[in-house]
């Protein structure tokens, strides 16, 4: 199977039912959908049709942040040039054009500085403001094409907005009643910003994701990650206002800090750019994916290409080729090894540094037994991402009583086989699991095959048994 994750991102060229139904079958694990665009009321029912077509997978939803977006220009590339002026203005809902860019925030523009740099979309493009006020002009530095609605990155010193931001409010309100799994939080620069969002959401069966896309994110990355259930390195915005030769190196680190603490970890932006339009993709981009694999990425994502690309779906088959051939030259023993016993949060309780001990003993059984399997039997899904992040070679199998985790652990490293079960006793759930693993081929007479799950004794919320079961 493969163990690495899939996100795909919703947008006009994948939107349609069929779309996303042969997106399913190519090999999606979760949708992303972007409520930065449109208004909430077609959000939400874009969101509410995707759960009805794919039940099964996770849903993410992307709230926006202080994020800036330019008015659209439309489905065709425009040629910004090196040397072109251009007239910025404060505008909403209207068209851009390679001589006119609206901006869509208010009093926004006033703020900006002679020599301040602007960044489009993924900073492929650059301006350089030569003059500011209710109407700028900024000339450009960096040439190239764009389309849709890009972002746009200003200064940093201009954006001082609190998460969540009034916009991201008005979201989350609407989002309160409605089924999905994951929420992407954007441009996260603490652990402040992630508590006030949960506290505005109001939901503890989210899990709520930190997106790493600014220098105060990197630079608060321990508290963070201590607050959050998932990390995005957002490596779009992170590469315009990081230097761009650190941004390689703030990945591995990212994601290997994340995956440490139990944390999935998606790596996204620019994965496979030129199949936005063209049908293979680069060497390079090739290679990145496979180094974001090789990293311990728990998934890798897809933007613009399944979003407005001229094919989503040989996108994605393209991407799952590529993610299996990385999987194939990764080092599951080593990684183990060097990952040792840590703790699964620095500032876990006793729960949690039981669980962690449990689950490196679990790991540690299966690597000497040369087990078929590892079972986490979970509530909430912590045991398996705990798991998870040894990056067993053998097949990670989840029970849990609760679809809403079942869901969510299609976010999770290497987990395989998703069971429903309401059972709690421990010896009710081996006999379960054996059971499942031999229907489904992943076991047979004989083989060896780790449990985890929490006692009587110790409860729910602690994973503190490991029983080694001979496939009867």
């Amino acid at each position: 199977m493969r163990r690495t994750r899939i996100v795909a991102t919703i947008g006009p060229a994948s939107d349609s039912d069929e779309m996303i139904k042969a997106l399913v079958v190519a090999g999606v694990d979760v949708f992303r959908l972007s409520f930065a665009h449109g208004d909430i009321p077609s959000g939400i029912e874009r969101l509410r049709r995707i759960r009805a077509l794919a039940p099964d997978l996770a849903l993410m939803v992307d709230i926006p942040g202080p994020k800036i977006r330019a008015g659209t220009f439309g489905s065709t590339p425009v040629a910004l040039n090196v040397g072109d002026e251009i007239e910025l203005v404060e505008a909403f809902g209207e068209t851009s054009t390679a001589r006119r860019i609206a901006v869509e925030r208010h009093d926004v523009l006033a703020l900006l500085r002679v020599g301040d740099k602007i960044h489009l979309g993924d900073g492929g493009v650059s301006l350089d403001v030569i003059q500011s006020g209710k109407i700028a002009r900024a000339k450009v530095s960096s040439g190239g094409s764009v389309l849709g609605k890009p972002g746009l990155s200003l200064p940093s010193s201009i954006l001082n907005d609190r998460l969540p931001t009034d916009d991201d409010r008005a979201r989350l309100e609407a989002l309160r009643s409605e089924s999905f799994e994951i929420l992407a939080v954007s441009f996260v620069r603490s652990a402040f910003d992630m508590v006030s969002t949960r506290t505005v959401l109001s939901r503890d069966d989210v899990m709520l994701m930190a997106k790493i896309e600014t220098s105060e994110g990197v630079e608060n990355l321990d508290e963070i990650i201590a607050v959050s259930d998932a990390i995005m390195v957002a490596r779009g915005d992170l590469g315009v206002r990081m230097p761009i030769e650190e941004v390689p190196h703030l990945q591995k680190d990212i994601v290997r800090h994340g995956v440490r603490y139990a944390r999935p970890v998606v790596v996204a932006t620019q994965m496979l750019e030129s199949m936005t339009h063209a049908q293979v993709p680069t060497r390079a981009e090739v290679t990145d994916v496979a180094n974001a694999v090789l990293d311990g990425a728990s998934a890798v994502m897809l933007s613009g290409e399944t979003a407005i690309g001229d094919d989503p779906v040989g996108t994605v088959i393209t991407m799952d080729r590529i993610v299996r051939r990385a999987e194939a030259s990764f080092d599951y023993a080593k990684w183990g090894a060097s990952l040792g016993v840590q703790q699964i949060e620095s500032s876990g309780g006793k729960s949690t540094r039981i669980t962690a001990a449990v689950t490196g003993a679990a790991w540690r059984a299966a690597m000497e037994e040369q087990a078929v399997a590892i079972v986490a039997c979970t509530r909430s899904g912590m045991t398996a991402r705990a798991i998870s992040r040894f990056r067993p070679p053998m097949p990670i199998v989840a029970i849990t009583p609760s679809e809403s985790t079942a869901r969510q652990l299609r976010s999770s490293w290497g987990v395989q086989e998703i069971y429903l079960s309401p059972a709690t006793d421990i010896d009710e759930l081996c006999e379960f699991a054996v059971t499942q693993m031999k229907l489904s081929g992943i076991a047979k007479s004989g083989d060896p095959v780790v449990v985890m799950a929490g006692s009587a004794s110790g409860g729910a919320a602690i994973t503190d048994t490991v029983r080694m079961v001979v496939v009867p």
